[in-house]
């Protein structure tokens, strides 16, 4: 479960404790029940922004970093006190970047959340604004929650917001599964003057989460008993069901952690190779590389204007531009590299649906 900063924070700027009291209630009463609930809450920086007296989120870098440092106190606290006083631990957990892109660290941060959970405990999550830096950050707390989902093999993600669901035509979408197209349409809307994240880092979010097998909810934070009729499956918000088939976590780990560094166009045979065949992407079928990209970055795959997949580039670009279009036999006996632009184990083909 996710809530984020514009839903924690009152009027004046402060961190409104009675919400964030209420939300690890309901996670609280979740876990006496058996459900093993990871929280993950933005709010740091809000949290932060009255006692410094700052009266909206700052643009700056170490600004918002002296906000998050100051409020990641308050809003913890606020947590693990309710927390301590309903007989349960609360054990914070702060991520950069790097903790689910590079393997190691993905593993270690997922065998701590693991152990958090096997102890009865509540993982408190939050990306760590404190020392991200501008180039590395998630971004928002949507994608981070979807990737810790995704890390863990939840069944459910709940994203609670500031608005009831997602809007088309002036009106709650109750079930969404086009979600791609509906990324593509809301993807330039701005986000809030207190949070990083929209609606559409939230559609992402959800994309994520049905990827990895998982059913996803975007409701509003202050609805009634909101957690409770989440997990109990009413009809509140918008609800996206999971894709079908979840591929192994190494893939779902290229296809999410990783953030692509070039994109690689194919023609219409590749293509259906690609998708129908699950092939390597052999340089005969490549029409364009774009980006700045090297060996074992990851890179994603386009056709006809449309991201087919992701995956880690076995060239660099200089050399996919020099051997794209030709057969491998010419390769070799040009003395160029033949072997595939991504290899299969390393690509991800992504559905279209969700």
């Amino acid at each position: 479960m996710k809530v984020g900063s514009s839903s924690l924070r009152t009027a004046e700027g402060r961190l409104d404790a009675d919400l964030a009291t209420h939300l690890i209630d309901a996670v609280a009463d979740l876990r006496e029940r058996g459900v093993q609930v990871v929280f993950v809450s933005s709010g740091a920086v809000a949290a932060g922004l009255a006692p410094l007296g700052l009266r909206q989120r700052p643009i700056d870098l170490p600004r918002l970093q002296a906000a998050a440092s100051v409020g990641q106190g308050l809003l913890v606290h606020t947590y693990q006190r309710r927390l301590a006083a309903r007989g349960l631990a609360g054990g914070q957990v702060l991520l950069t970047p790097d903790d689910v892109v590079e393997r190691a660290r993905y593993l270690n941060a997922r065998g701590t959340l693991e152990t958090l959970l096997g102890l009865g405990a509540i993982p408190l999550v939050n990306e760590n604004d404190t020392i991200a830096t501008e180039e590395l950050r998630f971004g928002d707390n949507d994608r981070l929650a979807a990737l810790v989902a995704s890390m863990l093999g939840a069944q459910l993600l709940v994203l609670l917001t500031d608005v009831d669901g997602f809007y088309e035509g002036g009106e709650v979408v109750p079930r969404l599964t086009e979600l791609s197209s509906a990324i593509a349409r809301h993807s330039r809307r701005p986000g809030s003057d207190v949070g990083s994240g929209g609606i559409a880092s939230k559609l992402e979010a959800a994309r994520i989460a049905a990827f990895s097998g998982a059913h996803s909810v975007i409701a509003h934070a202050r609805a009634e008993n909101v957690v409770h009729r989440t997990v109990l499956g009413e009809e509140i918000g918008t609800w996206c069901p999971p894709s079908r088939h979840r591929p192994e976590s190494r893939k779902l780990w290229i296809a999410f952690a990783r953030t692509p560094r070039g994109r690689i166009v194919v023609d219409k045979g590749a293509a259906r190779a690609l998708i129908e065949r699950g092939s390597s992407l052999l340089a005969v079928g490549v029409e364009e590389a774009e980006g700045a990209f090297t060996v074992g970055d990851a890179v994603d795959v386009v056709h006809d204007g449309r991201v087919l997949g992701r995956g880690l580039s076995g060239l660099d670009r200089e050399t996919v531009e020099r051997v794209r279009g030709r057969p491998t036999e010419d390769l070799a006996e040009a003395g160029e590299p033949t072997r595939a632009v991504i290899h299969r184990d390393s690509l991800v083909v992504l559905p279209h649906v969700p």
